[in-house]
């Protein structure tokens, strides 16, 4: 798939694709800024530093369930923030969105296929535009930026803010451009046996995979993490950190530049253990989750100047009350609302209010710094690295 698409964007054909992409992504990203204005009080540029959490396929049952299993009155994602609204999830190609679609409309601000990553619907390979995120966004404004997850490196989550591809399986080329292109300063997570140090270094990275390498980081390490434990458990059962520990250390290598940082975590497993419909599990990986949460806006608490923000890219099971305790119905994604939590700000959602997943996006773009009509933003192809 790969091929084809270069051979797409080299082709004759290109210049004609091009250009009728430009007229196409004008008007979309017109209309996307026209429907949008005036619908936050944000003003641009008001945090130095911005943390968002996802946790993948997290509905307010799989929360609830959580609490309940540990004996928790309230999670921390909830006792801790200080905005509660709703995320309403979907796609350009379904109303029921996957992962990759989901992260794409979490980092770029616009909906895309399922199955595509970091692409536009009508530019789907990428010929001529593809959107900028929020990770590009945040080091045009000179920031750090750093991904922490639980799933590996490649990833649709990590992936929609690290690359742009046409199928979410190309792990191979998601990596190759978070090794070769991207501007990040850390990508930490499991290990997916496609990065050597050799290929690491040769890019400017540090490759680290224990715990020992991992506590030993030095500010200003460029870091990339592969690690082979089970991240989402607080017992990771290997020579591994875990989610919550990866956080509270990527933040601190992250927050002594004088332009601050952006940083996203991704709870991979709270999914993954859904799609199997693994209770017992899914509820270790959330309770793992939340205290990820806690760690960060602990921070965000002691610094003063940090915009927390918890959400999901969609729900996974369809769980259900099932008398006094919860049940699945479903091993695949479902159309459920998703929490969209905030902490340090009192105007990025009305308490109780739902917005689409790419409002999010544009709503900590313009935290960050972006005019309202600045984001979502197409970047041509040709001007990338």
């Amino acid at each position: 798939m790969v091929e084809f698409a270069n051979f797409i964007r080299n082709s004759f054909l290109s210049k004609i694709v091009a250009a009728l992409m430009a007229a196409l992504l004008t008007i979309n990203l017109a209309v996307n800024t026209a429907t949008n204005a005036g619908k936050t009080e944000l003003d641009p540029g008001d945090y130095k530093n911005v943390i968002l959490l996802i946790g993948d396929g997290m509905g307010f049952y799989h929360i609830d369930w959580m609490e309940k299993e540990y004996g928790i009155d309230q999670a921390y994602m909830f006792s801790m923030t200080t905005q509660h609204g709703k995320s309403q999830t979907r796609s350009s190609s379904s109303a029921v969105t996957d992962s990759a679609a989901g992260a794409t409309a979490l980092s770029c601000a616009v909906r895309t296929n399922n199955g595509a990553i970091g692409v536009f619907a009508q530019d789907a390979f990428g010929v001529a535009y593809v959107p900028l995120s929020l990770t590009e966004l945040a080091q045009s404004y000179g920031k750090m930026t750093g991904i922490v997850t639980s799933d590996t490196n490649h990833g649709a989550t990590p992936g929609g803010f690290s690359a742009h591809v046409y199928d979410r399986d190309e792990s191979e080329e998601i990596t190759r451009q978070q090794i070769e292109e991207s501007d990040l300063d850390l990508i930490w997570s499991a290990s997916s046996g496609l990065v050597t140090d050799e290929y690491a270094n040769a890019h400017g990275w540090t490759l680290i995979d224990t715990v020992a390498e991992f506590e030993a980081l030095e500010e200003g390490t460029r870091s990339f993490g592969q690690f082979a434990g089970e991240v989402w458990n607080e017992n990771t059962g290997a020579d591994s950190p875990n989610l919550s520990t990866l956080t509270t250390k990527a933040i601190d290598m992250l927050d002594d530049d004088e332009d601050g940082f952006f940083l996203m975590v991704e709870g991979a497993h709270i999914d993954k253990h859904s799609h199997s419909n693994e209770a017992d599990k899914m509820k270790i990986a959330a309770k793992e989750f939340d205290m990820t949460v806690k760690a960060a806006i602990d921070y965000a608490k002691a610094d003063g100047n940090t915009l927390v923000v918890i959400t999901a890219d969609h729900e996974t099971g369809a769980i259900t009350p099932d008398g006094d305790s919860f049940k699945y119905t479903s091993g695949s994604h479902s159309a459920a609302d998703v929490p969209l939590l905030v902490y340090g700000s009192d105007n990025f959602v009305v308490e109780g209010e739902a917005i689409k997943n790419k409002e999010i996006s544009r709503r900590l773009a313009m935290a960050m710094g972006a005019a309202p009509d600045e984001f979502p933003a197409a970047v041509e192809v040709g001007l990338k690295k």
